[in-house]
């Protein structure tokens, strides 16, 4: 019988020569090679880091009819859902009076801007000036001016325009928004800030807070107030206030009304050219809101000068005359006569009016009463939520001070503002009450804010957010552990090991057999 061996090539004597130390080493880097190649390509792909490429500026001009603020908005260049996540970094005020009192004077407006214009370019990175886009908005005051005197509008637009292409910002263009969109924007304002649209979770990540009710808004400003909230019901004949909001890939169905000539300063103008009115002395007019022995003297064009009270305006109307006002700190009076400001009766009969025959749906929710709302209950050292007969009762009080007497109270006291508190407290009064419809039990549902975690709650930061949801975001670097060099130089020297190492295995398993 024939026993037939088999054997593989170099499985006797190649075994023998693999044996050897040299090819045994050899053997050991090639498996270490190998196994350092794998390792660096895992790491290098499933270890990268995706970095965000930075932070992006805008710049927000709030003109508003009795004064321009100046806002220094900051966001990352990746976008959460199209939308960016901004904050704010800087406040100015511009010193002055509104852009719209500039209307026989449109060249004086850019020097108004230089001192807030020169610490703003203090915050931004310079070589990040070109690329940060800037809006002005100008709001009721402007709105009013337009219909007044539109060449004079466009007049201050366009110094506006002219100074800020001089400037080193990438300078949009300087408009007059609408009522309407002053509303939306605030509401996104007052929402976003108090997280009601976006919210980091335990991850530390940006999410939609699930169930979470939005904020209704109440804007008070100097020419116009307005009013925003998401409705329980849909909209019906009232739809024209109806508008619909994407935030983060959301969309909320709002009802949202401005209130043209209904601002703080343009309602106190008409309350005066009323008493005016109906005054027998034209010379002296006796005003309950004021502070008891408080004396001073208005223009008539202070008074009539304005669109809002141009048809309460006398026939012997003089610009110049002066009109003298004494003050007797009557609460009950004063409030009586503010009441005649709004027109209540036509929306008598029906619940979905507020007035002046304007549509509103039944308030819902929790509210936050920013801008003229904050500034006249704090001076009544009221601030939050606090009953509607806390709210009276501060009221009486403050009304009952004589002049004299308000240096004491007010903590910061400037003449314009501390004469007319007293009006302010009884106007938001009527117009909460009477106008939106709150009651004594939801009243504690407002909150009067200035501000959440030292941002403004103003229409401007809104604004921001809709124009980030136009900026495209940049393209995310991904950060390697190790840089492209480093890797193709330790890929390739290990490869070349590997190759070599293998090459000597294969000539020694060959030199075996021969």
């Amino acid at each position: 019988m024939f026993t037939v061996l088999s054997r593989q090539p170099c499985q006797q004597p190649g075994f023998k020569a693999l044996s050897r130390t040299p090819a045994v080493v050899a053997l050991v880097v090639l498996l270490i090679s190998v196994a350092v190649l794998m390792a660096i390509m895992l790491i290098q792909i499933n270890q990268k880091e995706v970095l965000g490429p930075g932070l992006k500026y805008g710049i927000v001009f709030d003109a508003g009819s009795s004064r321009t603020t100046v806002y220094v908005y900051q966001w990352p260049a990746e976008k959460e859902n199209n939308t960016g996540v901004v904050n704010q970094t800087y406040r100015c005020s511009v010193k002055g009076s509104g852009i719209s009192s500039y209307r026989n004077n449109p060249q004086a407006v850019p020097r108004a801007f230089e001192d807030c214009m020169q610490r703003v370019k203090e915050k931004i990175p310079a070589d990040l000036h070109k690329s940060t886009p800037a809006h002005l908005g100008a709001t009721a005051g402007m709105r009013l001016l337009r219909l007044q005197n539109e060449s004079a509008a466009r007049e201050v637009l366009a110094s506006i325009q002219t100074y800020f292409e001089s400037q080193p910002f990438d300078f949009r263009g300087a408009e007059i928004i609408s009522g309407q969109e002053e509303g939306v924007y605030g509401w996104i304002t007052a929402n976003y800030l108090m997280g009601n649209v976006l919210e980091k979770n335990v991850w530390n990540t940006w999410s939609h807070p699930h169930g979470v009710e939005t904020t209704g808004a109440l804007d008070l400003g100097g020419a116009s107030t307005q009013i925003s909230f998401a409705p329980e019901e849909e909209a019906g004949h009232g739809a024209n206030s109806t508008v619909q909001v994407s935030l983060y890939g959301y969309t909320y169905t709002l009802y949202t009304h401005s209130f043209q000539c209904y601002g703080r300063d343009e309602a106190e103008k008409r309350f005066l050219a009323r008493l005016f009115q109906n005054s027998t002395d034209k010379g002296k007019l006796v005003n309950p809101c004021y502070p008891r022995d408080y004396v001073t003297n208005l223009t008539m064009e202070h008074i009539f000068g304005s669109l809002c009270t141009e048809g309460l305006r006398p026939a012997n109307y003089n610009p110049g005359y002066k009109i003298s006002l004494e003050g007797t700190g009557d609460p009950t009076l004063c409030r009586k006569k503010v009441y005649s400001l709004f027109d209540f009766q036509v929306c008598s009969d029906r619940e979905d009016c507020s007035f002046d025959g304007i549509y509103q749906p039944k308030v819902k929710g929790t509210f936050v009463a920013f801008s003229g709302f904050y500034y006249t209950a704090n001076a009544l050292n009221l601030t939050g939520s606090f009953s509607l007969d806390a709210f009276n009762t501060s009221v009486w009080d403050f009304c009952l001070h004589s002049w004299s007497q308000l240096h004491l109270v007010l903590p910061k006291f400037d003449e314009v503002y501390a004469r007319s508190y007293c009006f302010s407290a009884h106007y938001i009064y009527h117009l909460l009450i009477y106008g939106y419809k709150f009651s004594r039990q939801t009243w504690p549902k407002i909150h009067f804010k200035k501000e959440v975690e030292k941002s403004s709650i103003a229409w401007s930061l809104g604004y921001m957010l809709n124009l980030t949801n136009m900026i495209p975001a940049e393209s995310p670097l991904i950060q390697l552990p190790m840089q492209p060099q480093v890797f193709a130089g330790m890929m390739f020297f290990f490869a070349g090991v590997a190759l070599l190492c293998l090459v000597f295995l294969i000539y020694l398993c060959v030199m075996s057999r021969l």
